[in-house]
């Protein structure tokens, strides 16, 4: 009897335990994933800007960095990257009476729509003309708003493809 109820309970295993997982689980839908352009878009005003001397810093000498936040009109400087309705980049324009580090409208893009795998900088390419044929600079994203709603970007001036001189914006949303 005893020997029964084993078997009884090894048949119910065998027969009745595979099928528990034949149903099929709702997965949702496609959701395409979020790209820097979603994240960067909009108005953003500077909060800080750093100039960094590359050579210096290559070369362990100090003082290596400057803060221009408070000089030559930095902290009115703004920045606006627009994006069409599906969220594709258009054209950007730069504010206030800072210095003209680089174009102060044209177009944008970025070379890679997503974070990068191996943890190198996002560039965004600047152009003059919407075609984007026209290359006017590059400025590297050093940190996208994610759980702290900061951007920064470096400007980067390079001599025979040696760097000299950086600079570092610190950016923050106007509306967000």
């Amino acid at each position: 009897m005893k020997a029964f109820k084993y078997s009884y309970a090894f048949l119910l295993l065998v027969f009745v335990l595979p099928f528990t997982a034949c149903n099929d689980t709702e997965d949702g839908s496609f959701v395409a994933p979020i790209t820097i352009y979603e994240k960067i878009q909009g108005n953003w005003t500077v909060t800080s800007v750093k100039q960094v001397d590359e050579i210096a810093k290559a070369n362990s000498q100090t003082p290596s960095e400057m803060i221009l936040t408070d000089q030559f009109n930095f902290s009115g400087f703004t920045i606006s990257l627009s994006v069409d309705e599906s969220n594709q980049p258009t054209s950007y324009k730069v504010g206030g009476s800072a210095p003209k580090l680089f174009a102060s409208e044209g177009y944008w893009d970025l070379v890679y729509p997503y974070p990068n795998t191996d943890g190198t900088a996002s560039t965004i390419n600047l152009y003059s003309d919407a075609a984007k044929s026209k290359k006017t600079g590059t400025l590297d994203i050093m940190a996208i708003p994610g759980s702290t709603k900061v951007l920064e970007l470096k400007l980067t001036r390079k001599t025979k493809g040696v760097p000299f001189t950086s600079y570092i914006y610190q950016l923050a949303p106007v509306n967000k």
